[in-house]
Protein backbone atom coordinates (compact mmCIF):
# COMPACT_ATOMS: atom_id res chain seq x y z
CA UNK A 1 0.00 0.00 0.00
CA UNK A 2 1.57 3.24 -1.17
CA UNK A 3 0.66 6.75 -0.03
CA UNK A 4 1.49 9.37 -2.66
CA UNK A 5 0.72 12.95 -1.55
CA UNK A 6 -0.03 15.36 -4.37
CA UNK A 7 1.98 18.56 -4.12
CA UNK A 8 -0.75 20.30 -6.14
CA UNK A 9 -2.22 21.07 -2.71
CA UNK A 10 1.10 22.24 -1.26
CA UNK A 11 2.58 25.74 -1.00
CA UNK A 12 4.08 26.40 -4.44
CA UNK A 13 6.26 29.13 -2.94
CA UNK A 14 8.30 26.48 -1.12
CA UNK A 15 7.99 23.10 -2.76
CA UNK A 16 11.20 21.78 -1.25
CA UNK A 17 9.77 22.31 2.24
CA UNK A 18 6.56 20.60 1.11
CA UNK A 19 8.54 17.60 -0.10
CA UNK A 20 10.47 17.43 3.16
CA UNK A 21 7.17 17.45 5.08
CA UNK A 22 6.01 14.28 3.28
CA UNK A 23 9.26 12.34 3.60
CA UNK A 24 7.41 9.51 5.36
CA UNK A 25 5.24 8.89 2.28
CA UNK A 26 6.11 6.38 -0.43
CA UNK A 27 5.97 8.81 -3.35
CA UNK A 28 5.55 12.48 -4.14
CA UNK A 29 2.84 12.90 -6.77
CA UNK A 30 3.60 15.79 -9.13
CA UNK A 31 0.84 17.01 -11.46
CA UNK A 32 2.02 18.47 -14.75
CA UNK A 33 -0.76 20.35 -16.57
CA UNK A 34 -0.47 22.27 -19.82
CA UNK A 35 -3.77 24.22 -19.98
CA UNK A 36 -4.65 22.28 -23.14
CA UNK A 37 -5.39 18.71 -22.12
CA UNK A 38 -6.86 20.07 -18.89
CA UNK A 39 -8.01 23.63 -18.11
CA UNK A 40 -5.19 24.39 -15.70
CA UNK A 41 -1.49 25.24 -15.89
CA UNK A 42 0.97 24.05 -13.27
CA UNK A 43 4.63 23.18 -13.72
CA UNK A 44 6.80 21.62 -16.40
CA UNK A 45 9.99 19.72 -17.06
CA UNK A 46 12.59 22.12 -15.56
CA UNK A 47 10.71 22.31 -12.25
CA UNK A 48 10.18 18.56 -12.07
CA UNK A 49 13.87 17.96 -12.80
CA UNK A 50 14.77 20.18 -9.86
CA UNK A 51 12.19 18.52 -7.59
CA UNK A 52 13.77 15.16 -8.39
CA UNK A 53 17.09 16.52 -7.14
CA UNK A 54 15.77 17.71 -3.78
CA UNK A 55 12.99 15.24 -3.00
CA UNK A 56 13.58 12.76 -0.16
CA UNK A 57 11.18 10.29 -1.84
CA UNK A 58 10.67 9.19 -5.47
CA UNK A 59 8.74 11.44 -7.82
CA UNK A 60 5.60 10.15 -9.52
CA UNK A 61 4.99 12.52 -12.45
CA UNK A 62 1.36 12.61 -13.65
CA UNK A 63 1.35 14.23 -17.09
CA UNK A 64 -1.94 15.87 -18.02
CA UNK A 65 -0.62 17.15 -21.32
CA UNK A 66 -1.54 16.94 -24.99
CA UNK A 67 1.63 15.39 -26.42
CA UNK A 68 2.94 12.77 -23.97
CA UNK A 69 4.56 10.80 -26.80
CA UNK A 70 7.03 13.66 -27.17
CA UNK A 71 7.41 14.87 -23.60
CA UNK A 72 6.90 11.93 -21.26
CA UNK A 73 10.27 10.20 -21.92
CA UNK A 74 12.04 13.43 -20.93
CA UNK A 75 10.47 13.23 -17.48
CA UNK A 76 11.83 9.73 -17.11
CA UNK A 77 15.23 10.86 -18.33
CA UNK A 78 15.33 13.68 -15.75
CA UNK A 79 14.86 11.16 -12.95
CA UNK A 80 11.13 10.80 -12.28
CA UNK A 81 10.79 7.27 -10.90
CA UNK A 82 7.26 6.85 -12.28
CA UNK A 83 5.72 8.63 -15.26
CA UNK A 84 2.00 8.54 -16.01
CA UNK A 85 0.55 9.48 -19.40
CA UNK A 86 -3.13 9.80 -20.24
CA UNK A 87 -4.38 7.22 -22.67
CA UNK A 88 -6.71 9.84 -24.19
CA UNK A 89 -3.68 11.88 -25.28
CA UNK A 90 -1.17 9.21 -26.31
CA UNK A 91 -0.88 8.38 -30.01
CA UNK A 92 1.24 5.26 -29.54
CA UNK A 93 0.74 4.18 -25.91
CA UNK A 94 2.56 0.84 -26.11
CA UNK A 95 5.59 2.43 -27.71
CA UNK A 96 5.49 5.22 -25.15
CA UNK A 97 5.25 2.84 -22.19
CA UNK A 98 8.25 0.91 -23.48
CA UNK A 99 10.21 4.15 -23.93
CA UNK A 100 9.49 5.13 -20.31
CA UNK A 101 10.73 1.78 -19.06
CA UNK A 102 13.81 2.02 -21.25
CA UNK A 103 14.57 5.40 -19.67
CA UNK A 104 14.42 3.84 -16.21
CA UNK A 105 10.95 4.85 -15.02
CA UNK A 106 7.86 2.89 -14.13
CA UNK A 107 5.32 3.29 -16.94
CA UNK A 108 1.77 4.21 -15.99
CA UNK A 109 -1.44 4.79 -17.94
CA UNK A 110 -4.16 7.13 -16.64
CA UNK A 111 -7.88 7.01 -17.42
CA UNK A 112 -10.24 9.98 -17.12
CA UNK A 113 -13.64 9.25 -15.51
CA UNK A 114 -15.43 8.89 -18.85
CA UNK A 115 -12.75 6.62 -20.35
CA UNK A 116 -13.41 2.87 -20.10
CA UNK A 117 -10.60 0.51 -19.19
CA UNK A 118 -11.54 -2.54 -21.27
CA UNK A 119 -10.31 -1.23 -24.67
CA UNK A 120 -6.83 -0.76 -23.19
CA UNK A 121 -6.50 -3.89 -21.07
CA UNK A 122 -4.15 -5.41 -23.65
CA UNK A 123 -1.55 -2.77 -22.70
CA UNK A 124 -0.99 -4.32 -19.26
CA UNK A 125 2.15 -6.27 -20.25
CA UNK A 126 3.86 -2.93 -20.95
CA UNK A 127 2.62 -1.12 -17.84
CA UNK A 128 3.70 -0.93 -14.21
CA UNK A 129 0.65 0.99 -12.98
CA UNK A 130 -2.85 2.01 -14.04
CA UNK A 131 -4.26 5.26 -12.66
CA UNK A 132 -8.04 5.53 -12.35
CA UNK A 133 -9.03 9.18 -11.94
CA UNK A 134 -11.70 9.58 -9.27
CA UNK A 135 -12.25 13.24 -10.19
CA UNK A 136 -12.11 15.10 -13.48
CA UNK A 137 -8.42 15.94 -13.93
CA UNK A 138 -7.30 19.53 -13.73
CA UNK A 139 -7.89 20.88 -10.23
CA UNK A 140 -7.31 19.72 -6.68
CA UNK A 141 -9.90 19.68 -3.91
CA UNK A 142 -12.71 18.08 -5.92
CA UNK A 143 -15.24 15.63 -4.51
CA UNK A 144 -14.57 11.91 -4.80
CA UNK A 145 -16.46 10.15 -7.61
CA UNK A 146 -17.60 6.84 -6.11
CA UNK A 147 -18.99 5.78 -9.49
CA UNK A 148 -15.38 5.15 -10.57
CA UNK A 149 -14.92 2.30 -8.09
CA UNK A 150 -16.29 -0.36 -10.49
CA UNK A 151 -13.54 0.68 -12.91
CA UNK A 152 -10.96 0.24 -10.15
CA UNK A 153 -12.34 -3.26 -9.55
CA UNK A 154 -12.20 -4.05 -13.27
CA UNK A 155 -8.56 -2.96 -13.45
CA UNK A 156 -7.65 -4.99 -10.37
CA UNK A 157 -9.35 -8.09 -11.77
CA UNK A 158 -7.54 -7.68 -15.09
CA UNK A 159 -4.24 -7.32 -13.22
CA UNK A 160 -4.97 -10.51 -11.28
CA UNK A 161 -5.65 -12.38 -14.51
CA UNK A 162 -2.54 -10.98 -16.14
CA UNK A 163 -0.23 -11.60 -13.19
CA UNK A 164 2.90 -9.66 -12.36
CA UNK A 165 3.29 -6.60 -10.19
CA UNK A 166 1.10 -3.89 -11.67
CA UNK A 167 -0.12 -1.25 -9.24
CA UNK A 168 -3.60 0.29 -9.31
CA UNK A 169 -3.62 3.95 -8.38
CA UNK A 170 -6.53 6.24 -7.49
CA UNK A 171 -6.28 10.02 -7.67
CA UNK A 172 -8.94 12.56 -6.71
CA UNK A 173 -10.88 13.14 -3.52
CA UNK A 174 -8.91 10.49 -1.64
CA UNK A 175 -9.20 11.14 2.09
CA UNK A 176 -9.73 9.39 5.39
CA UNK A 177 -13.41 9.14 4.44
CA UNK A 178 -12.82 7.47 1.05
CA UNK A 179 -9.50 5.63 1.14
CA UNK A 180 -10.96 2.39 2.52
CA UNK A 181 -13.51 2.27 -0.30
CA UNK A 182 -10.63 2.56 -2.76
CA UNK A 183 -8.72 -0.23 -1.03
CA UNK A 184 -11.84 -2.41 -1.05
CA UNK A 185 -12.09 -1.92 -4.82
CA UNK A 186 -8.49 -3.04 -5.32
CA UNK A 187 -6.38 0.13 -5.30
CA UNK A 188 -2.95 -0.05 -3.73
CA UNK A 189 -1.55 3.42 -4.53
CA UNK A 190 -3.44 6.38 -3.09
CA UNK A 191 -2.90 9.97 -4.23
CA UNK A 192 -4.04 12.44 -1.60
CA UNK A 193 -3.64 16.19 -1.83
CA UNK A 194 -5.72 18.31 0.51
CA UNK A 195 -6.11 15.33 2.86
CA UNK A 196 -2.37 15.54 3.53
CA UNK A 197 -1.64 19.25 3.18
CA UNK A 198 -4.78 20.67 4.84
CA UNK A 199 -3.09 20.86 8.24
CA UNK A 200 0.31 21.72 9.65
CA UNK A 201 1.25 18.09 10.31
CA UNK A 202 1.45 16.37 6.95
CA UNK A 203 3.33 13.42 8.45
CA UNK A 204 0.47 12.73 10.86
CA UNK A 205 -2.03 12.80 7.99
CA UNK A 206 0.11 10.36 6.02
CA UNK A 207 0.34 8.04 9.02
CA UNK A 208 -3.42 8.12 9.50
CA UNK A 209 -4.13 7.30 5.85
CA UNK A 210 -1.59 4.49 5.91
CA UNK A 211 -3.09 3.07 9.09
CA UNK A 212 -6.58 3.05 7.54
CA UNK A 213 -5.50 0.98 4.56
CA UNK A 214 -2.96 -1.30 6.21
CA UNK A 215 -5.39 -2.25 8.99
CA UNK A 216 -8.30 -2.69 6.61
CA UNK A 217 -9.57 -6.29 6.33
CA UNK A 218 -9.05 -6.44 2.56
CA UNK A 219 -5.50 -5.13 2.66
Amino acid sequence: MHISPSILSADFANLQAALDSIATANWAHVDVMDAHFVPNLTIGLPVVARLVEVSPIPIDAHLMITDPDRWAPMYAECGAASVTFHIEAARHPRRLARALRAAGARASMALKPATPFAPYADLLPDLDMVLVMTVEPGFGGQSFMADQLPKVRAVREAVRRHGGEIWVQVDGGVSAATIEQCADAGADVFVAGSAVFNADNAAANIAHLRELVTSHPTC
